[in-house]
């Protein structure tokens, strides 16, 4: 049995349940040379999955019910590959914002997620949701996704790898998601971007642009298992 963390005075056992959640995404496809200028130095590479393209996925989450508490999550991140390995592919969160503390140093410590302190308002809007992301008042995006159409299956788990990379260290970590109530459809997003760096990260990889796909999960639960480390990238301090 995983060892629990100790999380500004809590226990937090392993693995962690996130028992109800709802969550807006969208993927784009993007250009995958500056997208490897933005893995530099964490040992993965761009999944290239059409010539020079590569997929970004945006996505915002609502944390009802969870071991972390309620918190609201705008997430930034690349397919990626591990080079030279097989059976490598993940998603590489590169931008983790949430609005509570808990969760924020939680991420940080224990799976080395690269959460920071944001204000994120997630609201309904006509046809779909919005969610608008500020670090110190700065306006970094606004993404609205349309709810699309209901999807067929979806409440099946599925599973995939998330990366990340901190103090030197790649690690991985298994997260298990169980949608319900999916809906979908091509396109259904608008962007806004800010002036912030991260803003300009997302300019370099070609937004705004439309979206390959959309997708609305009306009920979302998770696990998140403790991570592994896959790689040492330079020396720990």
């Amino acid at each position: 049995m995983a060892e629990a963390h100790t999380v500004q005075g809590e226990k937090v056992g392993m693995p962690v349940q996130i028992r109800q959640a709802d969550a807006s995404s969208a993927m784009f496809l993007v250009d995958a040379g500056a997208a490897r200028e933005l893995l530099e130095g964490t040992g993965l590479e761009p999944l290239v999955v059409l010539p020079r393209r590569t997929v970004l996925s945006l996505a915002f989450v609502r944390y009802v019910d969870g071991d972390l508490g309620p918190y609201h999550e705008f997430a930034f991140s690349l397919m990626t590959r591990q080079p030279g390995r097989r059976d490598t592919t993940g998603a590489y969160i590169h931008w983790l914002p949430v609005n509570q503390s808990f969760t924020c140093e939680a991420g940080q410590s224990i799976w080395g997620f690269p959460k920071l302190m944001a204000d994120i308002d997630i609201t309904p809007v006509r046809g779909g949701h919005r969610c608008e992301v500020r670090v110190d008042g700065q306006l970094v995006i606004a993404l609205r996704v349309a709810d699309g159409l209901p999807m067929p299956g979806g409440a099946g788990g599925a599973s995939i790898d998330a990366y990340t990379s901190r103090n030197g260290l790649l690690r991985r970590t298994p997260w298990i998601m169980n949608p319900g109530n999916v809906r979908g459809r091509p396109g259904g997003t608008r962007v806004e971007l800010g002036t912030h760096p991260v803003s300009e990260q997302l300019r370099s990889l070609g937004l705004p642009k439309a979206a390959l796909f959309s997708s609305r999960i009306g009920s979302l639960r998770m696990t998140f298992d403790d991570a592994a480390t896959v790689l040492q990238t330079r020396e720990v301090r």
